[in-house]
């Protein structure tokens, strides 16, 4: 059972909504995320939800199982909340030392949250 959606930090929620969005249109999922992340793990079930007969989570490129990728057209990459940005480069960047690759950026919700930074920090 998932918690209530106002429980779930915005990033999560779109991330969950981008997954739903390509499952029916990829071949596998990789998330990238630490095994301990819930919200990494929660992606992984929802590629499979969503009707993704392959969904792995990953900490980085070195352990992505390529054997099981074989025959897949599509691959869908993406990361728990609290990956880093370069990680997200790093798969990407593997695919690419062994594949032709095309990236196609799904985009299902504009994130333009403003956190400010606190009065003592600005001062």
């Amino acid at each position: 059972m998932a918690p209530h959606k106002e429980d779930i930090c915005y990033a999560t929620t779109n991330r969950q909504a981008a997954v739903k969005a390509i499952a029916g249109r990829i071949d596998a999922l990789l998330v990238i995320g630490a095994p301990n992340s819930s919200n990494s793990r929660r992606l992984v079930e929802v590629g499979r939800s969503a009707g993704c007969a392959y969904a792995q989570l990953v900490q980085r490129a070195a352990e992505i199982d390529w054997r099981a990728l074989q025959g897949a057209r599509a691959v869908g990459v993406t990361a728990g909340a609290s990956a880093p940005e370069e990680l997200v480069t790093e798969v990407i960047d593997a695919f690419k030392a062994r594949y032709k690759v095309t990236v196609e950026q799904i985009e299902t919700a504009t994130e333009s949250v403003e956190f400010k930074v606190p009065r003592v920090l600005r001062e």
